[in-house]
């Protein structure tokens, strides 16, 4: 989509380009942001996709039209540019089918070439191409937002139910190892959401592990208050998915307990947007290239703690996208790549947010929003690495005005020092980061945090994004 991939992640002809086109610049901000899976090639454009376009060499791959986009696609990158990519940037790679304009024989032969050893027409292709091993991908997404009546085949919740349940009982046969995600909805705000869901699932509860939830926020037509409670609405979303997907589970007397794959989701100023009708064709143009704010950093933070919040049961969570279309990570085509200001939120939790997820309950005042109620001020969670002992404190202040101060009992952690305390805020929240300004917006120490006595306390600033870490006494000095 855009140039998510061409002139974002890869551009042969960059200084900084390696031997397969990829950006070494984006590559080194990629791994400073940790994800840990990479959801390929996802998105509207998967259900329009011929993954054979894009194997084999390159000088013989075909342009394609893609229909999503309105958009050529040279298909100079695919899927063995991919997992190459993925174990460049040290994150393991999370592919989707076309269940829009394809079917049960092409998912099952996509996973022949990329996790059978060989001895089969697929994987020795594969490994003719240069892949002697095995991709070994672990997770399979069954489409891309079938519901949605913008997407190239659309579906009715039985017939994507049927087709899912269908295409994954043949790809076990081929590996039975993987982890398969069905469709949900595209947003908590279709008109058949839950009720999709349920149809669904009716037809491959059995079938799949997990179900997928998409949740964009946009900024526009709202108070900044309104905003900033973003989280809540994905909170609900994932509980309104959870219990369908259940009573669905009980229905058919089945003790399987599917997770959540959150495997689209940001902030997104999707309004101003006037649709991909409105296109003309072209390849790798600039398209929904948003510029964030300290704002929306703040929401990102609060969507990333209602995700861990929900860790029993959110088991994916795919921050949409990584490269330049609605992304952390911004490039010029022949230029500098650098952050944006969401980029530190995701990068911090994916740090330090480690091991068991703690309940939180927050005794805080609240304040009213037209979309969601009252809203609690402070957003928050914590977690606890069990290996090392480490304690991070996660936090927003929801406040557009004024501070927080947070005192925590954290008695059980007494044996532990203050490591760290940073604070994502600046005095105007409309404060982004640009190629010519990359770091005038940054997580700062937060000299107010202390901790005595088994008790933290530390003031956050209005519109603010929070990481205190705790440590054992003994732990070595970072």
């Amino acid at each position: 989509m855009g140039r998510c991939v061409y002139t974002g992640i890869h551009e042969p002809d960059h200084p900084t380009a390696d031997d397969l086109g990829f950006r070494g610049d984006v590559l080194d901000l990629v791994r400073e942001l940790g994800p840990t899976v990479v959801r390929y090639p996802g998105g509207n454009f998967v259900s329009g996709y011929r993954w054979e376009d894009g194997i084999g060499p390159r000088e013989g791959r075909p342009r394609r039209l893609d229909l999503a986009w309105r958009s050529w696609e040279s298909n100079q990158v695919g899927v063995d540019e991919f997992v190459a990519w993925c174990r460049a940037a040290g994150t393991e790679p999370m592919m989707a089918v076309n269940l829009g304009t394809r079917g049960v024989r092409e998912a099952v032969e996509l996973l022949e070439y990329c996790n059978h050893p060989g001895g089969t027409a697929w994987s020795d292709l594969r490994r003719a191409h240069g892949a002697e091993r095995p991709h070994d991908i672990r997770v399979w997404c069954l489409g891309n937002e079938l519901d949605g009546p913008w997407q190239i085949g659309q579906k009715t919740a039985w017939e994507y139910g049927r087709l899912a349940a269908e295409t994954g009982h043949a790809m076990r046969r081929v590996d039975p190892r993987i982890e398969l995600v069905a469709c949900g909805s595209s947003h908590s705000s279709m008109p058949t959401f839950a009720s999709w869901e349920a149809t669904v699932l009716a037809e491959c509860y059995d079938v799949v592990d997990h179900v997928s939830l998409h949740s964009y926020q946009d900024p526009l037509g709202r108070t900044l208050g309104d905003h900033l409670a973003s989280g809540v609405g994905l909170d609900r979303a994932i509980d309104a998915v959870v219990a369908t997907a259940d009573h669905v589970g009980a229905r058919l007397r089945s003790r399987k307990r599917l997770g959540v794959s959150v495997d689209e989701w940001n902030v997104w100023y999707q309004s101003r947007f006037p649709g991909e009708a409105s296109l003309e064709w072209a390849e790798a143009r600039p398209l929904i290239e948003d510029t964030y704010d300290v704002a929306d950093a703040a929401v990102v933070g609060s969507m990333l703690i209602t995700l861990l919040r929900h860790a029993d049961r959110v088991r994916l969570a795919c921050q949409a996208q990584l490269v330049n279309v609605i992304a952390p990570i911004r490039t010029e085509a022949g230029g500098p790549a650098w952050r944006q200001t969401i980029f530190h939120p995701f990068a911090q939790a994916a740090r330090h947010a480690r091991g068991e997820v703690l309940r939180v309950e927050p005794q805080v005042g609240c304040y009213d929003t037209a979309e969601h109620g009252e809203v609690p001020l402070l957003d928050a969670t914590a977690t606890h690495d069990i290996e090392t002992g480490a304690l991070t404190v996660l936090a927003v202040n929801r406040s557009t005005d004024e501070p927080l101060t947070v005192r925590a009992d954290a008695r059980a952690f007494a044996g532990h020092r203050l490591v760290a305390a940073t604070t994502l805020a600046a005095d105007d929240v409309r404060s982004t980061l640009t190629a010519a300004d990359q770091h005038s917006v940054a997580p700062a120490p937060n000299a107010t945090a202390r901790f005595e006595d088994g008790r933290l306390t530390v003031v956050l600033p209005p519109v603010s994004w929070n990481v205190v870490r705790l440590e054992p006494a003994g732990a070595p000095q970072p």
